[in-house]
């Protein structure tokens, strides 16, 4: 194939996809691209609820790996879709979704698969290996969160002391809140209103508090939220505060205390030292907690990567093609 080492591999199209029945009224739509007797490999999207790409789809060698990716209930194709406020978000949980992963495995008949996603990914993809351990091969993490709330509260409040203008406005969205402490949770609340100007217009502010932590960081096209389809941007950010008022459903620092059961699972961490989404610190932490996994720091670089962090993914899924 004629591709530079640190180049993403050519765009490729799925040969299959479908929509998986998970119970509870949801479809969950899945897709599998490159060679069908690769190596399996599954990416686990961000948001949450933003959605599988197409963009994930070249960090895959196509004649080496079969790369299977699903949009997560309630978002992407899958359906019944968060933008709508009668979808039930009673049935969307981690422990929901992590089912939803093992249900697709044994559907595609894989044993084994390599996990590869970053943010909110990122913690899916600890959450399911740690309870799933023997179903991972190897796992590839760029910007890596573990949802702690010590996190959500960096997030939502403490990245604040460096956006101070937009940080007030996203307060002055949910003047209801109760304090900084339940700004996440009023705007969940607002998200599950009937009134569709005010689920509009929680989506805008969230939006926009979104993009402000993102905005010291280099990025082509629309905002990152913004500028996203009105549909997507309302189930992302339904999705998102319903998951972060909850703290994911994972007790405090349960999957660092946890990663001794990655133990034997090869893992390759990458982060950005100026990721203001997501500061280094948990990265550094779970890199100490899982034995064999390698942490590489991309001076520079923040939550959304650049062409180091992309050369740093694209060798470690090369790597492990090999193996």
């Amino acid at each position: 194939m004629d591709r530079k080492p640190d180049e993403p591999y050519p765009p490729t199209e799925p040969y299959d996809r479908g929509m998986l029945d998970a119970g509870d009224g949801n479809l969950v739509y899945w897709e599998v691209c490159g060679n069908p007797a690769g190596k399996p490999a599954l990416v686990v999207h961000g948001g949450p609820g933003s959605g599988c790409t197409t963009r994930a789809r070249r960090f895959f060698d196509p004649d080496r790996y079969r790369v299977v990716l699903f949009d997560q209930r309630n978002c992407g194709r899958s359906t019944p879709h968060a933008s709508d406020p009668a979808a039930d978000m009673r049935h969307n949980t981690t422990a929901h979704l992590i089912a939803d992963m093992e249900l697709l495995r044994r559907h595609l008949g894989i044993e084994q698969w390599l996990l590869y996603g970053g943010s909110w990914g990122s913690t899916l993809i600890l959450a399911y290996a740690e309870q799933h351990p023997e179903r991972v091969s190897e796992i590839v993490i760029p910007a890596v969160t573990t949802t702690r709330r010590s996190e959500i509260d960096w997030l939502y409040r403490g990245a604040g002391a460096f956006f101070p203008e937009a940080w007030d406005l996203f307060r002055a969205g949910v003047p209801e809140a109760a304090g900084p402490g339940d700004l996440v949770a009023a705007y969940a609340r607002r998200m599950e209103s009937p009134d569709p100007e005010v689920r509009a217009r929680a989506t805008a502010d969230w939006c926009a508090w979104e993009d402000a932590v993102l905005s010291t960081e280099t990025w082509s096209g629309p905002p990152p939220y913004s500028g996203r389809p009105d549909r997507d941007r309302q189930a992302l950010v339904r999705i998102c505060s319903h998951y972060f008022s909850h703290a994911a459903w994972l007790e405090e620092g349960q999957l660092i205390r946890d990663a001794d059961r990655l133990a034997g699972i090869p893992g390759v961490l990458v982060h950005g030292r100026f990721d203001m989404g997501g500061p280094l610190t948990t990265a550094w932490e779970l890199a100490k907690a899982w034995p064999g996994a390698e942490l590489t720091v991309i001076d520079g670089a923040g939550h959304l990567g650049g062409p180091a962090t992309s050369r740093a993914v694209l060798d470690a899924l090369d790597r492990f093609a090999r193996l």
